[in-house]
């Protein structure tokens, strides 16, 4: 995957130093030729001499070591490096760049590079949510650096929220990313995520387990590879990938009046989202009081089928519905394509642990108009995300 590219990779001082090092291992195993820049207060949470061992390189850390300058050198590491990573990524690093700040090996080289810079922030969540941090982090982001968001979770410090570095693999994954080429430039890409809420009265609703995980991969993929996306969204827990235009809803209803309005424009449209079949007849204005009845029957009624209408009016953009399934995957999966005149069906077994609901991977089958079909094995869904934008650049004759 990473086959011919030159990755610098840099470690800051934190706890998260020690992510850094499988990091480096999925890197080097992916082809990638990997040189390691640590600041001072990374050693003291990792030795060099690990990165070193897995990298096969030397491990850089001083701005003057004259043995290192004259085997690379940082403004030879810079004009080599096709990536450039800093994970972890701490507040004080990333406010020297903010800042025009050069006062290491690191930030010599950051400051150097034409390469793309990729950070991975870790640390406190009240550093995380400081104000002046979040400044640094949106002047760096309009100058084009990128970030990989940290994650929830109990902290080193022990806190609890946002600050967590996120799973190597996770990490591998966005720098992946990054690397690959443009070649969604000129298309418009609308995608539809996550659960819809159809309400009963002010406090209660139905729902589904969708996280919107599939479909924010997606549009995070289309987004990387210079595509215009629209990303129409259920209710979830999950950050808008940068440079995506979100269109939040919470019903089925809101989401077809979204998404018809997205396909005027659209080259490309994924239906990822999980629709509620049904909605209440009423929604009651206030709540429902139990009573002493002992049971209470919904009326219910259907929700217009969004994927089924675009199929019905399609026009020149490829569409692509998901079949999450229990049983008959291939027989359920194939009636879809046929009866709402799609592209491609892209289909899962829920049940199945690795790639149900909530989760980070996914084991899907693709399914194509012409009867033909192909079976991916375990992916993280960013993966799962990418291959099927080949694909779809493959029917566009673009592949």
């Amino acid at each position: 995957m990473l086959k011919d590219k030159t990755i610098v990779l840099g470690v800051t001082g934190g706890i998260a130093a020690y992510k850094a090092v499988e990091l480096l291992r999925l890197l080097t195993k992916a082809g990638a030729e990997v040189h390691v820049i640590m600041t001072a207060s990374a050693s003291e949470f990792v030795g060099p001499l690990t990165f070193q061992a897995l990298s096969g390189n030397p491990v850089h850390t001083e701005l003057f070591d004259l043995y290192q300058e004259s085997e690379i050198g940082h403004i030879s590491l810079a004009d080599r490096a096709d990536l450039l990573v800093v994970a972890p990524a701490t507040a004080n690093v990333i406010g020297k760049v903010a800042n025009g700040i050069a006062d290491d090996l690191l930030t010599t080289t950051i400051m150097a590079t034409r390469a793309t810079v990729v950070f991975a922030p870790a640390m406190n969540v009240n550093m995380w949510e400081n104000p002046l941090f979040q400044a640094n982090q949106e002047k760096l982001e309009r100058q084009g650096y990128h970030f990989i968001e940290p994650v929830a979770g109990e902290l080193a410090c022990g806190y609890e929220g946002k600050g967590k570095l996120p799973d190597p693999q996770y990490l591998f994954d966005r720098v992946a990313a990054v690397l690959h080429p443009r070649d969604l430039g000129g298309e418009t890409v609308v995608v539809t995520a996550g659960p819809t809420r159809e309400e009963i009265d002010p406090v209660r609703y139905i729902t589904n387990y969708s996280s919107g995980r599939m479909g924010y991969a997606i549009a995070e993929a289309a987004r990387q590879r210079g595509a215009e996306v629209v990303l129409v969204s259920g209710p979830t827990s999950l950050s808008v990938p940068a440079g995506v235009r979100l269109v939040a809803v919470q019903s089925a209803l809101e989401m077809q009046s979204a998404v018809l309005e997205a396909a005027e424009t659209a080259t490309i449209i994924v239906k990822a989202a999980a629709v509620a079949d049904y909605r209440p007849v009423r929604r009651e204005e206030a709540k429902i009081k139990k009573g002493d009845k002992d049971d209470w029957n919904l009326e219910m009624e259907k929700n217009p089928d969004i994927l089924a209408g675009l199929g019905a009016s399609k026009k020149d953009w490829l569409l692509v519905g998901f079949a999450a399934e229990t049983e008959a995957l291939e027989a359920n999966a194939r009636k879809k394509l046929e009866q709402k005149n799609l592209d491609l069906v892209v289909a899962n077994d829920v049940t199945c642990a690795e790639a149900g609901f909530d989760v980070e991977t996914n084991i899907v089958r693709f399914f194509y108009r012409d009867g033909s079909d192909e079976s991916l094995p375990k992916m993280t869904k960013l993966e799962v995300a990418h291959t099927l934008l080949d694909r779809l650049r493959a029917l566009k004759g673009k592949g």
